[in-house]
């Protein structure tokens, strides 16, 4: 269906994310940090990406952002998933340029609705 990056610094996280995703026919790059996950989105211009804010580095908020001013994949959408459950860090989540905002942990079904409304 979709080739998406997954940017995810939680082994666990990464794995059950890319198990749900390739379960439900998607393409899976994964990145454990948000300057390796840019390189592969620059590299192989996904249909989206899934961005944890807390990564060694570089944060989802800055890596969301940096996306949203690189004309070349800012029309990429991006839904951060986070354990940073406040209303402010999704309006600022949101206000970095992702398309949508998750907190952790994440419903299968959800995950891949929401995934779904945008990819597909």
């Amino acid at each position: 269906m979709a080739r998406i990056v997954l940017i995810e610094d939680s082994p666990t996280d990464r794995a059950v994310f890319t198990q749900w995703l390739t379960k439900a026919g998607h393409e899976v790059l994964e990145a454990d940090n948000a300057e390796d996950g840019l390189a592969l989105v620059r590299e192989h211009a996904p249909q989206l990406v899934l961005m944890d804010v807390v990564l060694p580095g570089m944060s989802g908020f800055q890596a969301t952002r940096a996306m949203a001013r690189d004309a070349a994949i800012k029309h990429i959408p991006v839904i951060i998933v986070s354990t940073k459950a406040m209303e402010t860090d999704k309006a600022w989540g949101l206000r970095q340029g992702a398309a949508d905002y998750i907190v952790k942990p994440p419903r299968e079904d959800e995950l891949i609705a929401r995934i779904n409304q945008l990819v597909v």
